[in-house]
Parts: C-alpha cells; sequence; structure tokens
C-alpha cells in the first residue's frame, strides 16, 4: 500500500430491505469505491469479511437483518487530491431537482456536468450527490446523460425502483423526449429513422459511434416543431437507448445537431457558434413511466436559457 492511500475503517453495516438479494460481492463492490475487485475477493476467501459473524462465498445473497463485517482497505489515491462539493455546485444541484420523494429524485442536470466520475473526471453528479447527502444510504443512476446534454435525470434512493425503472427501460415502458436543433430545414412534420449502430474506436483513443449493418438495431422518432431558413427544431424520442443515437441519427439523416464536436461539421457548424451557441443543443425535456401503483409519470425541463437564446437570435 502507498504512503497516500485512504484507510477505509472497519464496518458493520446491517442489510435494509432495500439491500436484499444482492450477491455479497457486488454490495462490496459497490460499497468499497477505489477498492479493487481482486483485493475484495481475496477478503472473501480469507474470511476478513463476514455475515453474521461467518465466512461466506462471494455468490451469497444479503437478507434482511444480516450483520456484514467489512475489514479494513484502503483506496489509492495516486496523489490525487480528494474532490469535494463546492457551495457553488451544491447550491445548483440543489436548485436543479425538479421532484424528490422517497425512492426517487428528478434532476434537471446542467449541460457540461457529467453524470458520473471516470475518463479523467474525479467528480459527477452522482458523486456529488452523495457527498450532499451523507445520511442518505443508496443513490444511484437510473440512466445516464452525455456530459454535455442537459435535462432529465433519474436517480434511485432506492434500490427496489432502480430495479423497477430498470425493468421498464428494458422493456420499453420508459418514453424519453429530447430537444434538438438540427442543421438544415427537415421538411415534413415526422420521420422515422431505423438504422443500426455500432461504436468504433479511432487511433487517436476516442470513440465514435457510426451507422454499421454490424450494429445493434436502433430507431428514434422525429418530430418537427419549427422550421428556420437553415435549422429545425425537433422533438426525438429514442425508442432504442444507443450510445449516441439521437446524434448520429441525425447525422444520418443529413441534419446533424448543432453544436456537435463530434457528429457537425465545422462550416455547418459555423451558422450556430455566430449565433452565439457554446455547447450541444441537445436537452432531455421530458421523461414518462409509471410509478409501480399503476399511476403514469410525467417529468419536464425547460429549454434552458442558453439555448432559447440561439433560437431567439435565427432567422
Amino acid at each position: 500500500m502507498n504512503a497516500g492511500d485512504t484507510p477505509i475503517k472497519v464496518q458493520q453495516i446491517e442489510i435494509d430491505a432495500d439491500q436484499v438479494g444482492q450477491r455479497v460481492d457486488n454490495f462490496l463492490v459497490n460499497r468499497l469505491k477505489g477498492v479493487p475487485k481482486s483485493a475484495i475477493y481475496r477478503m472473501i476467501r480469507k474470511g476478513e469479511v463476514r455475515v453474521n459473524k461467518g465466512r461466506i462465498k462471494p455468490e451469497y445473497k444479503l437478507e434482511q437483518g444480516d450483520i456484514v463485517r467489512i475489514p479494513p482497505a484502503r483506496t489509492a489515491q495516486r496523489d490525487e487530491a480528494p474532490v469535494f462539493v463546492g457551495d457553488q455546485l451544491k447550491t445548483r444541484l440543489e436548485a436543479s431537482i425538479l421532484f424528490e420523494d422517497g425512492g426517487l429524485i428528478v434532476l434537471n442536470k446542467p449541460s457540461g456536468l457529467a453524470v458520473h466520475g471516470g475518463s479523467g473526471l474525479s467528480l459527477g453528479v452522482i458523486e456529488a450527490l452523495r457527498q450532499i447527502r451523507p445520511q442518505q444510504k443508496f443513490l444511484e443512476l437510473v440512466h445516464r446523460l452525455d456530459r454535455d446534454t442537459s435535462g432529465v435525470l433519474l436517480v434511485a434512493k432506492k434500490r427496489s425502483v432502480l430495479r423497477r425503472l430498470h425493468d421498464d427501460l428494458r422493456e420499453g415502458r420508459v418514453e424519453k423526449t429530447y430537444m434538438a436543433l438540427l442543421y438544415g430545414r427537415w421538411n415534413g412534420l415526422q420521420h422515422r429513422i431505423e438504422a443500426p449502430l455500432k461504436k468504433f474506436d479511432l487511433a487517436s483513443g476516442e470513440r465514435v459511434v457510426r451507422v454499421s449493418q454490424e450494429g445493434k438495431p436502433s430507431l428514434t422518432l422525429f418530430e418537427q416543431k419549427r422550421l428556420f431558413a437553415q435549422a429545425t427544431l425537433v422533438e426525438a424520442k429514442p425508442v432504442t437507448g444507443r450510445t449516441h443515437q439521437i446524434r448520429v441519427h441525425a447525422q444520418f439523416a443529413g441534419h446533424p445537431i448543432a453544436g456537435d464536436d463530434k457528429y457537425i461539421p465545422r462550416e455547418q457548424d459555423a451558422l450556430f457558434r455566430e449565433k452565439g451557441l457554446k455547447r450541444l443543443f441537445l436537452h432531455a425535456f421530458r421523461i414518462e413511466f409509471d410509478d409501480g401503483e399503476g399511476q403514469r409519470l410525467r417529468f419536464e425541463a425547460p429549454l434552458p436559457a442558453d439555448l432559447k437564446a440561439v433560437l431567439d437570435k435565427l432567422p
């Protein structure tokens, strides 16, 4: 262990109803952020992890009332100082909450803020929320938004809510609607783009998504909302949930999204930069899903002021 490592002390955790059914290895991976999985399995194998004072195997499924002993562990920081949520970000996140109850937080995520840390980012929405709400035992992302995409984001406060919403997402029972500004006039009120998508890693290390017959089936529905001289405002509904799906399907249709540094040519994007656009014009406007008790819930995040300002300047 390195001198700069951060220690985690012995913990005695009582399993509540929200944690029932998890494998103990998965529970530990989620609990011991930054600790290598190999170290976690070694602790289980050596009997350092105990449930109700007894040894267990990695596949043991937790039951309500179980007492899990987690031994001392260390998570290497590699000379990086811990990143803490400042007052400005805390205030910004708290103000972005559209709805909250005992099982769910609905956020209007700001553009430029990643949903989670990684790829050179130490802090994202979920890490920040966990710092802001240290008393909350469980906080997990229900789904994701690209860093530059603003709008409605769901965060589960209970594992049961997370499981239900993940099932609904898989079965297509969650409806997401995005607002996007596209290059060029896309005539016609409704468009259906069905084209398979595949991820590619470029020589630079950058990952892009392209239409490919070897890709996964993907479907996006577009509805025209407003026509401009050289642009079209649309609502986009991704029926499937592929990475960069709306962005690539819009490009494939010949109308890439304004401000998209991956999928729009610079000469086309110059039109929008001249109008003050400084980021991707893609906003998660609405989400609809069942609450688990037969009621349909619907949440909307209004179009941010910076995007409205661009629309006001378009002829």
